[in-house]
């Protein structure tokens, strides 16, 4: 499949594509994006069954990096700086060490190369599901149906950003909730075997408050990626590009492997 992307600036600079995390899509980097076509032709890409892209059942890390080498192909792009955030992340790891000829540059955001996976459902996918779409009259009034489930006010705030109205003004999830909630055990996993190796340059940058990467996981981050550079980045959490924004595009790329 064609995935849709957001095309952000920086024509005739290095290509950089950005992946985004689970339940995202380009639209929440947007911002982030355009800071970056200072140095870079910025495009940012929605996964499938997210955002504008297609909607399908196969739902994997393999499967997710298939379709974005074959976006590089049909964009006729050779090596890419590769972002990868969360899911993202996941994704851009395995494009890495599976066609690293396609990857001048891995950055990783707020991810690691191991199992997420805890067994236990995940409260935001079951809220969403039991929302009401039919009487919903607002995204203010799906956050306040959210709230027993997710009480974090941000993240009830990104979860409703997926809603969307049709013509006739019913609402709808425009990601693939059903396919996602199945997947959720393949996309919690790591994404990596024990020999995927990528030799080339590589920056993991993370959020200092977030506890999505530990220093438990430097060892297998530098055994996958043994030119890792990691940048931790004050006052951030797991989304270090929205909350440390500036910080998060100046650390971009300021590496010296």
């Amino acid at each position: 499949m064609l995935l849709f992307h957001r095309e952000l600036g920086g024509a005739g600079r290095p290509p950089l594509v950005i992946l985004h995390g689970m339940l995202g899509s380009s639209r929440n980097w947007q911002t982030a994006g355009r800071d970056l076509a200072a140095r870079y032709h910025v495009w940012a890409l929605d996964l499938r069954n997210h955002g504008g892209s297609p909607q399908a059942t196969a739902m994997t890390p393999a499967v997710l990096a298939a379709d974005v080498q074959a976006w590089l192909d049909a964009r006729g792009l050779g090596r890419v700086t590769l972002l990868g955030h969360s899911l993202g992340g996941k994704v851009a790891m395995r494009l890495a060490c599976r066609q690293p000829e396609r990857v001048e540059r891995l950055i990783v955001v707020d991810i690691a190369p191991r199992d997420y996976h805890t067994g236990a459902p995940r409260a935001e996918f079951a809220a969403m599901g039991a929302l009401d779409l039919a009487t919903l009259s607002s995204r203010a009034a799906a956050e306040r149906q959210l709230e027993a489930q997710v009480p974090d006010w941000a993240l009830r705030k990104f979860l409703t950003t997926n809603l969307v109205q049709d013509d006739a003004g019913a609402w709808r999830w425009q990601v693939n909730l059903p396919v996602l909630t199945a997947a959720l055990p393949a996309l919690e996993g790591n994404s990596l075997s024990p020999g995927d190796r990528f030799d080339g340059a590589t920056q993991f940058i993370l959020g200092a408050t977030s506890h999505y990467v530990t220093a438990a996981d430097h060892a297998v981050i530098r055994h996958h990626f043994p030119r890792a550079e990691l940048t931790t980045l004050a006052g951030a959490g797991h989304n270090p590009h929205l909350d440390a924004r500036a910080a998060f595009v100046a650390a971009v790329g300021a590496v010296s492997n």
